[in-house]
């Protein structure tokens, strides 16, 4: 039995050698027959077809990624030894040890590769890259990696390692149509590469790894910033620089020339769509696969959204100290952006104008912010009509609840216009932006809760729940104009969320579709939450203390509902506002921590209404439906409207008693029995519909919150009230005998009259009291009314919708206490 294994192991071996052997060979055979390529003149070279990015028309030409491509070819003695170095050291330190590539390096790509089952591991050598960059396609095979390996091998062995860096620095890419050195130098710097200093160098260094990305005229200096810094590092550990050089670099200030016009239409818009394109398919691909790139961008929308961005921010900066500004345009109901402007111009040095402020996520939103507290404040129990006290209130439970400062621990804000108002409803506190209310109405719904809506909502920056207190509903977080604009196009679209999408398809150079856009609709709030807070943000009676009565918020022939924002220290102005069919959001400001001068809705407001008058005309046009308060299911008062909270009982207006069952809509009238106090000494904010709480002082912000009430009922002479104010008797002139009795003259009984025929309507009527009014409806549908007596009326059938041949003929009759009586008669219709 021994024998046998040891016979299979030898056998077995012996196959395995033999079929080594023969492989072995086949990849020596194989790779001799790979010529070295010809790299003597980068001119001649091959260009890879462009990627080209329209707007949604697919007519419009945004951009194309190669037609205005720069690249300037000079000898490697002409390049600063900065360059070099830095180059080497961030790309390849062992560029000037190995022969075109690392096995050490290979390995670990080639295990990596396997655990991901893909070809995204290269462990590229500077060798490598030129092979890939010049002469290899760009799949991603493992037949293509093993020809790049044996031709960067025959590559050191045909020519020298200065010659391959040579190659590497005229041909690498520096970001948008900039390639080569010596061209990002003179574009960067205004100077040829052989004056580029250690701190400009490592710029340069920087940015081949990803141009777009680490671009300093995108949003990301920061991460430009660090990936220098790591440059340099590089540079000292391979003593490519001293100490002290490595430390004054580090410290230098570089500028950077402005970026130049290549003709670019809606730059922003592109530069985002580009870096969306790289992040999903590499650079590489978006350079050299010649996709054709339909875009969600709305030109015409576009190019008046710049127009106005630019002339009111320009008007701005002279008026308020706020030169920038800028807006988003977004479909609620697909998530497509159809319009973004990141700054008052994108080649604008005075303000860098490069810099997108649209997807910056760093902005404080203010005011703005509020709609999204409100929102879980109603989807936990409360209503628009919820009563809280807006009084000058201590929050800190580290300070006293007399002390109404915002010193050390303290935390008492104010509002925008320095009044208190006392009792206020959530609609009136929400519409009016005032503060205090917002802040209460934050504490109720509980941190955690809102800014969890916030962010299913599409706010992606709030991350950290724990940096942020109460200040964060007055817009102590941190957004972007994008991820607002978005969010708020959730209560447009009723409560679905559709993700900012900025492609609708993408097709390779052959015409095969490689993307195409699909909706994702996904529902993160109830439609009737998104309806209350649609309907207090377009309620221009709720505002009118605020904004005035016709303010730019008013649309008298669309549905539209809006909400400003500005923050305290005056850096940012926002608003936001929504249709059915259309979200906007504009943003106004300053680039750089400097405050504006004012607050004022002047800043931001006109712009935006101006683009609304344009925008919304292009859109389909849809209504706000109504929300379903249901407040005769709720039990509580003070959540009804009524501040004075405690039991609540109905009674008749007429006679002054106790409501029956009996007594009309018209006459019932809820009032209360309780003392004053706030909200929580009604409400548990963890079961809001639930019962009272019993012990409500347990609760760290009661007496903070009760203090102030004391002080305002004491200032007011307001007093509460006992059971004694409660009727002793109930209603007795609204009684089933007290109804009127009505009876039909004419028509009678089972009366046939034709379709086109005039019918005449008598009655008679009587009761306790006089009758005033008579309706008529036929089949449920009306068809008169009159307060005069007799009482007749006459209609002619075929004008009713729904006639039949059999027909229900039926009369109201009301009288002078709203006491109603009704009768109805078979009425048939010949045809």
């Amino acid at each position: 039995m021994k024998k046998k294994k040891a016979h299979f192991f030898r056998t077995a071996f012996l196959i395995f050698l033999i079929a080594g052997f023969f492989g072995t060979g086949v990849f020596l055979l194989w790779a001799a027959s790979l010529k070295t390529p010809d790299l003597s003149s980068l001119e001649t070279r091959k260009v890879e077809q462009s990627t080209r990015i329209y707007d949604r028309t697919g007519e419009i030409l945004l951009f194309d990624l190669q037609e205005n491509i720069s690249r300037t070819i000079i000898p490697l003695e002409e390049m600063s030894r900065n360059i070099k170095n830095a180059t080497v050291a961030i790309e390849d330190e062992e560029f000037y040890e190995h022969r075109g590539i690392k096995p050490t390096a290979i390995l670990r790509a080639v295990i990596a590769n396997i655990l991901s089952l893909g070809f995204e591991q290269g462990g590229s050598t500077i060798t490598q890259q030129v092979i890939k960059n010049s002469v290899l396609v760009r799949d991603k095979t493992i037949a293509r990696k093993l020809k790049e390996w044996v031709l960067a091998v025959k590559l050191e062995r045909a020519i020298s390692k200065e010659e391959i860096l040579e190659l590497y620095l005229n041909e690498v890419p520096y970001g948008g149509v900039i390639y080569g050195i010596e061209e990002a130098s003179r574009a960067y710097f205004g100077k040829g590469s052989n004056e580029l200093s250690i701190a400009e160098s490592a710029y340069l260094a920087a940015l081949p790894q990803a141009p777009t990305y680490y671009s300093p005229y995108g949003n990301r200096r920061d991460a430009l910033e660090a990936r220098k810094n790591l440059v340099l590092s590089q540079m000292l550990k391979n003593n490519f620089i001293t100490k002290t050089e490595y430390n004054e670099s580090k410290e230098e200030e570089v500028g950077f020339l402005p970026q130049q016009d290549t003709g670019i239409k809606a730059p922003h818009f592109v530069f985002f769509v580009r870096e969306y394109l790289e992040e999903k398919y590499g650079r590489r691909a978006v350079e050299e696969r010649g996709f054709r790139v339909t875009t969600t961008l709305d030109y015409i929308l576009q190019e008046k959204a710049e127009e106005i961005v630019k002339r009111n921010a320009l008007s701005n900066k002279d008026r308020f100290n706020a030169e920038n500004a800028a807006l988003v345009a977004i479909d609620p109901q697909t998530g497509e952006i159809l319009s973004m402007v990141g700054s008052r111009d994108y080649f604008d040095p005075e303000i860098d104008g490069n810099f997108n402020a649209a997807i910056d996520p760093n902005r404080q939103p203010g005011s703005a912010f509020k709609p999204f507290v409100y929102a879980q404040a109603f989807k936990e129990g409360y209503t628009p009509e919820t009563v809280v006290f807006d009084l000058k209130t201590q929050f800190s439970t580290a300070c006293s609840s007399t002390n109404f400062t915002s010193d050390g621990e303290c935390y008492s804000p104010g509002n925008y216009d320095n009044d208190f108002r006392g009792p206020v409803t959530l609609r009136e506190a929400l519409a009016q932006s005032i503060n205090i209310p917002s802040v209460k109405v934050l504490y109720l719904t509980g941190m955690r809760d809102a800014v969890r809506l916030a962010q299913s909502m599409g706010i992606k920056s709030l991350a950290d729940i724990s940096r942020y207190g109460l200040t964060l509903v007055l817009g102590g977080g941190e957004v972007s104009l994008l991820d607002m604009t978005s969010a708020y196009g959730v209560f447009a679209n009723e409560g679905v969320r559709n993700s900012p999408t900025s492609v609708l398809r993408i097709e390779d150079a052959d015409g095969n579709v490689v993307e195409e856009s699909s909706a994702g609709p996904i529902r993160v709030l109830e439609a009737n939450i998104t309806r209350m807070i649609s309907d207090v943000l377009s309620d221009n009676e709720a505002r009118a203390p605020l904004y005035g009565s016709n303010s730019p918020l008013l649309f008298n022939n669309y549905d539209v509902a809006a909400k400003t924002g500005t923050t305290n220290d005056l850096f940012d102005a926002w608003i936001v506002g929504y249709s059915p069919t259309l979200a906007v959001g504009v943003w106004a400001g300053n680039n750089t921590p400097e405050s504006m001068t004012q607050i004022s809705g002047l800043i931001v407001t006109p712009m935006w209404r101006e683009f609304m008058d344009v925008a919304l005309p292009t859109r389909d046009r849809g209504f706000f439906r109504e929300p379903n308060y249901e407040y005769s299911s709720i039990n509580k008062p003070i959540l009804k409207g009524l501040w004075r909270g405690g039991n609540s009982y109905i009674i008749d207006t007429l006679s002054g008693k106790l409501a029956t069952e009996y007594t009309p809509e018209e006459t019932r009238e809820e009032r209360v029995v309780g003392e004053v106090h706030s909200i929580l000494h009604w409400v548990d904010k963890n079961d809001p519909r639930g019962p009272i709480p019993s012990n409500p002082e347990r609760d760290s912000q009661y007496f903070l919150w009760e203090y102030p009430i004391s002080l305002w009922k004491e200032r007011n002479n307001i007093t509460g009230t006992d059971s004694s104010s409660i009727p002793n008797e109930i209603d007795d002139i609204h009684l089933p005998q007290f109804f009127p009795r009505v009876s039909f003259l004419s028509p009678s009984s089972n009366s046939e009259v034709e379709r086109d025929s005039r019918v005449n309507i008598q009655i008679e009527a009587s009761g306790r009291y006089s009758v005033i009014e008579a309706t008529y409806y036929l089949n449920g549908t009306f068809v008169g009314s009159s307060q005069r007596t007799p009482f007749s009326v006459s209609f002619i059938p075929s004008s009713v919708e729904g006639i039949r041949d059999e027909n229900t003929l039926t009369v109201v009759v009301k009288d002078a206490v709203f006491n109603k009586g009704e009768t109805s008669v078979p009425l048939r219709i010949s045809f």
